[in-house]
């Protein structure tokens, strides 16, 4: 969304999108590469991505990693938001979400 000029007046709109279908599309249902650092014996450094996982599933491999969570939010709580949709159907929702956001801005569809 950061290409093109937006009227402020849609920013609510687009910070509510964010908040209900984005950002949980993207911690809890679309994977991401983790790298792993690997050193040659003339000392330079690759990375490999050999590990894919959600944001959420990086975060339960964490040794106690309820630290990091907000008072009043557990794994059991995530595990139930992240089980309510197969990350297709998710994809689905947010998608059809983010044509309703566009058309309500007045892109069409070739603009993004």
């Amino acid at each position: 969304m950061g290409y093109f000029y937006i009227n402020q007046k849609y920013a609510p709109s687009i910070n509510d999108f964010y908040i209900k279908y984005f950002n949980p599309y993207l911690n809890f249902h679309r994977p991401c590469g983790f790298a792993t650092i690997k050193t040659d014996s003339k000392g330079k450094q690759k990375k490999i991505y050999t590990t894919y996982l959600t944001p959420y599933e990086a975060l339960k491999k964490i040794p106690n990693a309820k630290r990091f969570l907000k008072p009043g939010v557990n794994f059991n709580l995530l595990d139930q938001i992240s089980m309510q949709q197969s990350d297709n159907e998710y994809a689905n929702i947010m998608d059809e979400e983010k044509t309703k956001l566009f058309e309500k801005i007045g892109m069409s569809p070739v603009d993004y």
